[in-house]
């Protein structure tokens, strides 16, 4: 095969194009050419496509992705987990590329802040040569220095694609928050970024996960992901009802720790009154800019909280990620949270059925046919 397709994303809040490309002929050393098996829409995917990050186009969006590697470059014989590489491997990668030399990398530790960090389908525009560089197409092209985890027999595709990055995203953010043995945790969001939030603080030993979200579908897949309760923004419909309802399962004194995973502004100030005094409060889900809301900080200093950010993640959280999918399959079920496929030449279909809560996930595979 000289070329393949890929749809790309040309202009904000437009139709993406499925376009063809030359698919490069040999890796260059320290490179690997995957052909994608599966690729995951993740709502950060729906906010780039809307225009609320600031990212070079085109890009090719899809930055949770699943292949089998096609060719290898010169030099590149193990993964990031020091597993052999060979051609026909199944693999999934970390989507930022950091330099390791910058000053949060090198001096300060925290390379998600790393000043040179570029992402697969987000900040890596496909314009010029090898193209493939998301996961909305036939191939990818893993340019040297990338994270690579070669998956085991046992770990599903569709487990992988289920969680995606939002159990990276997850495990780095309960990581920094902290969750404590019995606490009450209340996460905001029943999304792919709160369940996994869910599962995380299921693991970490919560007495208690109330999910705060809708619709009823994804609320459901809450409960069969082990959350204690649910409640459905669509019966309790005002800030001060969820408020008091949260008060009434914490015997009035509000959760230990509460994590927002739903990208929307107003949900941290509604969701900082539903710590308790002394409690942890996690920013989780504004990876892209939906706008400012009006707060009072008077609240910070009267409950005596500790507020937290969280960017993306690391390579080691990947690595933590599917040992967590592999240890815990029948608990937290995260294949099953696939629930709509797309061909490459459906991708438009399949943002907008994301971007309307419709999908519990939906996910991308070139080699489904187009009807």
């Amino acid at each position: 095969m000289t070329t393949a397709k890929a749809s790309v994303l040309e202009q904000f809040k437009a139709p993406l194009a499925l376009r063809n490309y030359e698919v490069p002929s040999r890796p260059e050393p320290g490179a690997i050419l995957v052909r994608t098996e599966m690729a995951g829409i993740c709502g950060t995917d729906v906010h780039l496509w809307k225009g609320e990050l600031t990212i070079a186009l085109p890009v090719i969006l899809g930055h949770e992705t699943v292949g089998r590697i096609e060719a290898l470059g010169d030099g590149i014989e193990r993964d990031w987990s020091d597993q052999p590489l060979q051609v026909g491997d199944r693999v999934t990668w970390s989507p930022g590329l950091t330099c390791g030399v910058c000053f949060y990398c090198a001096e300060k530790r925290i390379p998600t802040r790393c000043v040179n960090r570029r992402a697969y389908g987000i900040s890596q525009p496909c314009n010029h040569a090898p193209h493939f560089l998301g996961g909305y197409a036939e191939f990818h092209y893993l340019k040297p220095r990338s994270t690579i985890f070669k998956l085991p027999d046992d770990l599903r595709t569709e487990s992988v694609i289920g969680a995606g990055c939002a159990l990276n995203t997850a495990l780095h953010g309960v990581e920094r928050t902290g969750i404590g043995l019995r606490d009450i945790v209340v996460v905001q969001g029943a999304g792919p970024v709160g369940i996994a939030a869910l599962a995380v603080a299921k693991s970490a030993g919560a007495s208690q996960v109330i999910v705060i979200g809708a619709p009823k579908h994804r609320l459901e897949m809450a409960e069969r992901f082990g959350a204690d309760h649910v409640i459905d923004i669509d019966q309790v419909r005002t800030p001060a009802e969820r408020i008091a309802a949260i008060r009434d399962f914490t015997r009035g004194y509000g959760a230990d720790v509460v994590l927002e995973c739903v990208g929307m502004p107003p949900a941290v100030v509604e969701g900082m009154e539903m710590c308790r005094d002394g409690g942890k409060y996690l920013v989780l889900g504004h990876y892209c800019d939906a706008g400012t809301v009006a707060w009072n900080p008077h609240i910070v200093t009267r409950k005596q909280l500790s507020v937290f950010g969280s960017w993306s993640s690391e390579p080691r959280h990947m690595k933590m990620a599917v040992d967590f999918l592999r240890a815990t399959p029948n608990q937290f079920p995260f294949a099953e949270m696939v629930s709509h496929r797309f061909s490459l030449e459906q991708t438009n279909e399949a943002l907008a059925t994301s971007a309307s809560g419709e999908a519990t996930k939906s996910a991308i595979v070139p080699t489904l046919r187009w009807d």
